[in-house]
């Protein structure tokens, strides 16, 4: 939902204080995020790759040299990408991490909304372009002939500046701030999912905010006027044939030739990609990952061929193979980052992919919620409306609070990316809820709502259900980024902590510690003191401090739990550590588990104090409604009659009166009527 709270209607004072302090540098995020990276840097980083205890517990717990040097290679690429942020925005000084590691929860980093001044600039063009969507949605136009978004659709958005959102003003663009982007989002999906979602694949993910964040002054001259205006809609082409999550399985490669390099391989899965598109993408330069910005020519040639396949996702959208053979892309589009190489490029987009994606889920949940209530209030059981029935007020009630914890979600980790923050384990939180939210709403409350019609050729869900379980795959998959999740988390614990052990058993040649062996004990004596301090020192420290704003009383109970929780959940992430040592890599299940069990913790707090700012009754209702069933999710407690009692409250207010950003519909949209 775009609804913008002001900064003076804002409480209470001390946040709005707090989050002044921590950016009395906002208009410069950019500048800093990009500026170069001095070269004692990057030793720093490949000297900590070198020695890294991953690279020594894989090697321990009878890992091959191959897959060590592969995971190291990923490692080593998100490390080169904190060295983007300046030190107060890296990971280890996020939110979660401080919230985690810290007794002090930074409550005014997870209150954070509108934290740059909006872009007047960008406001006709965000109205224009929903007048253009609306407008198409009603005539039945937004999609052509072959039942995708029509050029004539995109290139009226084009003309409305919709393509330049994100592209500063100075090369065409309107400069929009990552928050009003990503609410813009949720307002465009609630008109059609697809074209939200090329917006985000054009400006987050495509070749954007490559070009915007790694481009030369020379290249940002030159091809950003060309994706600002539409003339390039852009896409990334990293995923090939055998390399998906494994981003060193790469074999597409480019070799220098005069002016210009010339590209062979495959790419597979790429949205966006046509004739005369720009591409991003990732190959191997001198056996090193680069990003070359390919401009595609207008028709299929020998060197450029499209690799076409039956997909039932994305099916309004473009989502083509791509095979490159012989194909040559000028020098002078070589993107070169200050550190780094092509997988420092492609994870530095990712996160405002994955934020786009929750924005998303937002609105596409707002046009289910908008589906189910015509056929609620005409469907009759037994004489009564089932919108009158409390397992369908139930739906309505949860699918509002889903809905309010992904634009809580949306705004909170849009606006850490707009303070300079790198957002990494935020943005996965993001992702993760919002893919896993739209496809609980899908199956669970909108196709059961709707019974047999739903599976009807024209329908809502029968038509769309791929669409609407693709996010849990794309952006990366749920649990694996749970994984990614978990290691950004444990990371500076396990090199702080842990990685001096891992030297001790790599230099003694001990396989397995036992800390009853005295030679393994006195081996590891100044290791485990250091440990040791850290431990007791933590557990001497007392309860975690932090300070919530004014809050109504049913939502402030459930920031206290979630801050306490992700307080006390350093003890047991540090156990875990523990006691699976060498192996914790293997133990692939215990570390989705636990990192989603702190992820919904997350959910919690950033949904209790983002509803505590809104004076919607409704807003604030699904707000602890889903706050109080991710608690019971985690206290494995049952719901109680309270809880059903406000739940389907809430679903009989909806069904009475909407709720808050619903798309409008009409009765003439139910199928199959029976009377």
């Amino acid at each position: 939902m775009s609804t913008v709270i002001k900064p003076e209607d804002r409480k209470p004072k001390a946040i709005r204080s707090g989050a002044s302090r921590l950016n009395d540098k906002a208009k410069s995020v950019a500048d800093e995020i990009t500026a170069p990276v001095p070269p004692t840097e990057v030793a720093k980083v490949e000297k900590v790759q070198a020695t890294s205890f991953a690279g020594e517990a894989l090697k321990l717990g009878g890992k091959s040299d191959e897959e060590v040097r592969r995971l190291g290679t990923v490692d080593a690429a998100d490390d080169v990408v904190e060295t983007l942020f300046e030190e107060r925005y890296r990971t280890a000084n996020s939110p979660l991490h401080q919230a985690v590691w810290e007794k002090s929860t930074p409550i005014e980093l997870f209150d954070t909304a509108q934290p740059l001044p909006p872009s007047e600039a960008a406001v006709p063009v965000m109205q224009k372009s929903l007048s253009i969507l609306r407008r198409h949605r009603q005539a039945n136009t937004l999609l052509d002939d072959k039942r995708k978004i029509s050029d004539e659709v995109l290139n009226e958005l084009g003309e409305a500046g919709y393509w330049g959102l994100l592209i500063d003003e100075e090369y065409g663009g309107s400069g929009a701030t990552f928050t009003q982007f990503a609410q813009f989002l949720t307002d465009v999906a609630t008109i059609d999912p697809t074209t939200a979602g090329l917006a985000s694949v054009h400006g987050c993910i495509g070749a954007v905010d490559p070009v915007r964040t790694f481009g030369t002054p020379e290249q940002k001259e030159r091809l950003l006027p060309k994706l600002a205006s539409g003339e390039r809609l852009s896409a990334f082409a990293l995923t090939e044939p055998g390399a998906g999550s494994d981003l060193t399985a790469l074999k597409t490669t480019a070799v220098k030739d005069g002016d210009s390099y010339v590209l062979n391989g495959e790419k597979l899965f790429i949205t966006n990609v046509r004739p005369g598109r720009m591409i991003g993408v990732v190959c191997l330069i001198d056996d090193e990952p680069s990003v070359l910005v390919a401009e595609l020519p207008e028709e299929q040639n020998e060197h450029f061929q499209l690799k076409k396949y039956g997909l039932y996702a994305l099916k309004y959208a473009y989502n083509q193979g791509i095979v490159f053979k012989d194909f040559r892309v000028p020098a002078e589009n070589l993107l070169i980052p200050d550190s780094g190489d092509g997988l420092t490029i492609a994870y530095h987009g990712l996160n405002r992919g994955r934020i786009s994606l929750c924005a998303n889920a937002a609105g596409t949940m707002r046009q289910m919620m908008a589906d189910m209530l015509p056929w609620a209030r005409y469907r009759r059981t037994y004489g009564e409306p089932i919108a009158k029935r409390e397992l369908v007020e139930r739906r309505l009630g949860h699918l509002a609070g889903l809905i309010v914890a992904c634009d809580a979600l949306t705004e909170w980790g849009s606006a850490l990316l707009d303070l300079g923050f790198r957002g990494e384990m935020e943005c996965i939180v993001a992702k993760v809820f919002g893919s896993e939210a739209q496809k609980e709403a899908a199956i669970e409350l909108h196709m059961k709502t709707h019974g047999g019609r739903s599976f009807l050729a024209g329908h809502m869900f029968g038509d769309n259900i791929h669409d609407m379980l693709a996010p849990c795959i794309y952006e990366g998959e749920g649990e694996m980024l749970s994984m990614a999740f978990f290691k950004s988390l444990v990371k500076q614990h396990g090199m702080r902590y842990f990685e001096p052990i891992g030297r001790v058993l790599s230099e003694s040649g001990i396989k397995q510690p036992n800390p009853m062996n005295p030679a393994h004990a006195w081996a590891l004596k100044g290791p485990l003191m250091n440990y040791g301090r850290w431990w007791l020192g933590h557990q001497l420290s007392g309860h975690a401090t932090f300070d919530l704003p004014d809050m109504p009383r049913e939502l402030r109970p459930h920031a206290e739990y979630a801050a306490e929780f992700l307080s006390n959940s350093s003890s047991e992430i540090s156990a875990t550590m523990r006691k699976h040592q060498l192996k914790l890599a293997d133990r692939q299940c215990r570390m989705a588990e636990l990192s989603g069990r702190i992820q919904s913790a997350v959910v919690i707090l950033c949904t209790s104090l983002y509803a505590a700012r809104h004076d919607d009754e409704l807003i604030r209702g699904a707000a602890e409604g889903i706050c109080e069933k991710l608690t019971n999710d985690l206290t494995g407690r049952r719901p109680s009659d309270r809880y059903f009692k406000n739940v389907t409250k809430l679903g009989e207010k909806i069904a009475d009166g909407g709720f808050p950003g619903l798309p409008k519909t009409g009765d003439e949209e139910i199928m199959m009527r029976y009377d």
